[in-house]
């Protein structure tokens, strides 16, 4: 009975014990329709050993949606408890799990997975290639972070949620002040998943440095592709800084080291400065493919080619360099200096103007554009004014002086989700609707997706924009209940108002999804938006190998350019096409990991050992394995071609 007694949950509720039957059923769900279906045998080989790009970011694509579910429920939550004083609708500890918990979701397991959705499913085809550079690698990637994910999410119901917030801040994160297992998972449970991050960034560098298409040098590549190249850039940048601080974080817990301790030599302010490090470039991580997608959109239905492609790209790289000048100003309240504080204030506020040029471009773009109000420029042209009045909230808290009164309240809230939500969850959305006829051989309901647009739109403004005024107020972030004299609590239940149209929202993403797999029409052709860049060259569904000719590029818009002007973009013959062999290694692989940050989370030694091995046994394995792919040949390319182009 002690040894289940560690596996038990300390802080248990309604909530939890309706988690664990929910994840019981479903499981049982899951298994009892495979089986039902004979469906076992399909599964492993098209999806779980797959190495094709797009398979895997379309599994990359329904994890973030799930993961962005699993976070707004946290987010419902949280706002429930605000919305009136003095609410008993959770105490102070589930609310320090749920509030550290979504997080880590939105960002880490949401977020990121989104944009790989795109970076995987997308660049290849923009760039003219058959694959990713390294297709075993990119399989290993997505498991690592889904078994990842799934190691953080089991904390819920298995051991505890992790309770020091999403940064995770030492002392708090320590062993003194947070006995249960809950800040283990997130150490570990982040680990796994970032490497597989550091291996997507590696993959995609290599895959657009190497791999382009013949005449598309790296001044004519979508700018999609250009956003990509320097977000992998900054991932292999810092990405090796927050995993040496997870490895550093995890030995302080599990083996007594000192690193962030306050005494014995410790430092506790080293892990807010390596956290930052990674965690404000990790804010253009998320948005530089946002802007990418949004530039497509534009380009797209306003019928113009991009304005100003040189100083998009510029300013691309120019904020990518000084995302990385900036992580103390997390700092100002925390006793610098004068002189820190003046260099982290102007080089935060400096990002705010290769920003400017972004939007000037896409403004100029839109300028006697044709402009098309689909569901993807509808979410784009909303991002606009949304994320122009976050940036300058945050050029507002770049101010180190005037960050005093703004730091530690909801205003910084209210900046942080006017910046994200515009930035990258709209983008996302945008480029789900832009891009799900090219996944699936179908739209997506245009009135529905309008819907939700609005409704989604004015609940984020009803969420978010009451916090700037109770942050200015003093309403702190991260407590979890005030007194009715504050007088909080009307705006606090607009807040809560707004989370709730913003949940309606989600439902209808869902429902369009159900929705159009019944209804849409299938007979739709390769290019139903009349778009501009390679990814659209290609018949529909995408074939395994992409592109029956390896097309050439000659200018930048080389497909639009191939359709108004007559450009031969696939010169040459049907030839043999190499294509990798699927692999299960990977997938394994990740489940041995998923096993070896169980065992950590709960120090049982002798599994960690055994699967620390095993890990090994499997890096051991491809070291030596002989497989040097297949082909497909020219009658199979012919019979493919000859299928899917006559159903389009």
């Amino acid at each position: 009975m002690e040894f289940l007694e560690r596996f038990a949950v300390p802080h248990t509720g309604i909530a939890i014990y309706a988690s664990m039957v929910a994840i019981g059923l479903t499981l049982i769900a899951i298994i009892a329709g495979l089986t039902n279906f004979k469906k076992w045998g399909y599964l492993w080989r098209e999806w779980l050993t797959t190495v094709d790009h797009k398979r895997i970011g379309i599994m990359y694509l329904f994890s973030a949606l799930i993961m962005l579910f699993r976070g707004g429920v946290d987010a419902i939550m949280m706002r429930a408890q605000l919305a009136v004083p003095d609410n008993k609708l959770l105490d102070a500890q589930h609310y320090n799990e749920v509030f550290s918990t979504h997080g880590v979701i939105m960002l880490m397991f949401m977020a990121m997975p989104f944009i790989f959705a795109f970076m995987n499913y997308l660049v290849p085809l923009q760039i003219g290639a058959r694959d990713v550079a390294f297709p075993r690698l990119n399989a290993l990637s997505f498991w690592l972070f889904f078994f990842g994910a799934m190691l953080f999410n089991i904390s819920f119901v298995v051991g505890g949620s992790p309770d020091a917030g999403w940064t995770s801040y030492f002392p708090l994160a320590g062993n003194k002040l947070s006995p249960s297992v809950g800040t283990n998972y997130y150490m570990l449970s982040i680990q796994i998943s970032g490497l597989g991050s550091l291996m997507t960034g590696i993959n995609m560098i290599t895959t657009i440095i190497k791999m382009r298409a013949p005449g598309m040098r790296l001044m004519k590549m979508p700018m999609f592709t250009w956003s990509v190249l320097v977000t992998n850039l900054i991932i292999v940048t810092v990405f090796p800084v927050l995993t040496v601080a997870l490895a550093m974080g995890t030995m302080d817990r599990l083996f007594g080291t000192h690193f962030f301790a306050s005494t014995n030599g410790g430092m506790d302010m080293l892990w807010a400065n390596l956290f930052w490090v990674w965690g404000h470039p990790e804010v253009y991580i998320l948005v530089l493919p946002a802007f990418g997608i949004y530039s497509e959109i534009i380009s797209t239905f306003s019928s113009r080619n991009l304005y100003g492609y040189k100083s998009m790209v510029g300013s691309m790289v120019i904020i990518s360099a000084l995302s990385c000048m900036v992580w103390a100003h997390h700092f100002f309240t925390m006793g610098q200096g004068a002189l820190a504080n003046s260099f982290f204030s102007i080089t935060t506020m400096a990002i705010s103007v290769p920003t400017g040029v972004k939007i000037f471009n896409w403004l100029f773009t839109l300028w006697k554009g044709k402009i098309r109000f689909t569901v993807p420029m509808l979410y784009t042209i909303g991002f606009i004014p949304l994320f122009v009045i976050g940036g300058v909230t945050g050029v507002m808290l770049a101010m180190s002086a005037a960050d005093y009164q703004y730091h530690n309240t909801m205003f910084l809230v209210a900046h942080f989700h006017n910046v994200i939500i515009p930035g990258v969850v709209f983008a996302m959305l945008a480029g789900l609707t832009y891009y799900w006829p090219k996944m699936f051989g179908f739209m997506l309901n245009e009135r529905i997706g309008k819907w939700t647009f609005w409704l989604l739109s004015i609940g984020f403004c009803l969420a978010f924009f009451p916090m700037y005024i109770t942050g200015l107020d003093g309403q702190a972030r991260r407590m979890y209940t005030y007194s009715e004299t504050t007088g909080y609590g009307p705006l606090n239940m607009v807040s809560f108002v707004g989370a709730g149209l913003m949940a309606i929202a989600f439902a209808l993403i869902v429902y369009n999804v159900y929705y159009s797999v019944r209804y849409s029409p299938r007979n739709i052709s390769a290019d139903p938006w009349d778009a501009r860049s390679l990814e659209w060259a290609t018949i529909t569904p995408v074939p395994e190998y992409n592109f029956a000719i390896t097309p050439h590029v000659a200018s930048i818009e080389a497909f639009w350019d191939s359709k108004k002007k007559g450009h031969e973009l696939f010169p040459g013959k049907w030839e043999k096409i190499h294509m990798p062999s699927n692999s299960g290694v990977p997938f394994i692989l990740s489940a041995i990991f998923f096993v070896w940050g169980f065992s950590l989370v709960f120090s049982l030694w002798i599994p960690a050992i055994i699967s620390t091995l095993a890990i090994f046994a499997c890096m051991f394995h491809r070291s030596f394995e002989k497989d040097h792919g297949r082909y497909i040949s020219v009658n199979e390319i012919k019979e493919t071609e000859t299928k899917l182009r006559g159903a389009n």
